[in-house]
């Protein structure tokens, strides 16, 4: 079922790609809540980008993969007392919020590590107070605090909308304040973070550069 539902979605992907224009949006397999075994069935259908929200299981779902060439992008709310784990086992952070937080990933992230650790800022573009992110009009202030910083790149934004936001309202909203700041950002500045199972087609079409979607490639979370 996994196979067949990577084929699904990629090839909806591309279609909607070919529709807007657009490069290839890069799919972030979301594997929170799924085994291992799920895993390494997805990477064999083709995707190589998986997305976990919970440290305690996907340290070592990594672990037990690491003979795969994987790349790991953390999605869940950062804890400070949880950053050095995401430091060492992480290739992506999306849901940075906060300098605090920034410093200790870019303190505690190895300098001899292959790559730096690229994070998002993720931003609460619709004011959901059950969500994290900063106000958009804070994003810039947080993105220049986090320039210079050692051993990590700033690649972008990411949201989560609200389910009472209109899709194409709330990621045009990111997409244009990923427009409006790209002249303070750096050469890295290429990502856009959003949309996800129910609405990664919006998201495609208001310019994401990267969707996460779960349910509709592993179905329902155990």
């Amino acid at each position: 079922m996994i196979s067949e539902n990577v084929k699904k979605v990629t090839q909806n992907l591309a279609s909607l790609n070919a529709e807007s224009g657009r490069s290839p949006t890069n799919l972030i397999a979301v594997s929170k809540r799924q085994p291992a075994s799920a895993v390494a069935e997805a990477y064999a259908a083709g995707l190589t980008h998986f997305g976990e929200n919970y440290l305690q299981e996907a340290v070592p779902k990594i672990q037990a993969l690491k003979h795969l060439p994987l790349c790991w992008h953390f999605i869940g709310p950062v804890q400070s007392n949880k950053t050095q784990l995401i430091a060492d086992h992480f290739d992506w952070v999306h849901t940075l919020d906060r300098l605090k937080i920034g410093t200790r990933l870019s303190r505690q992230r190895n300098p001899n590590a292959q790559r730096p650790l690229n994070l998002c800022i993720q931003v609460n573009v619709d004011g959901d107070l059950n969500k994290s992110g900063v106000a958009p009009c804070d994003a810039l202030a947080l993105l220049q605090a986090l320039q210079g910083l050692p051993n990590i790149k700033v690649r972008g934004l990411m949201t989560i909308l609200d389910q009472q936001t209109e899709p194409a309202v709330g990621f045009a909203q990111l997409a244009k304040l990923f427009r409006d700041l790209t002249p303070q950002a750096g050469v890295s500045w290429d990502t856009l973070s959003m949309g996800m199972s129910g609405d990664y087609p919006a998201a495609v079409a208001a310019g994401a550069t990267q969707v996460r979607v779960g349910t509709a490639i592993f179905g329902s979370r155990q």
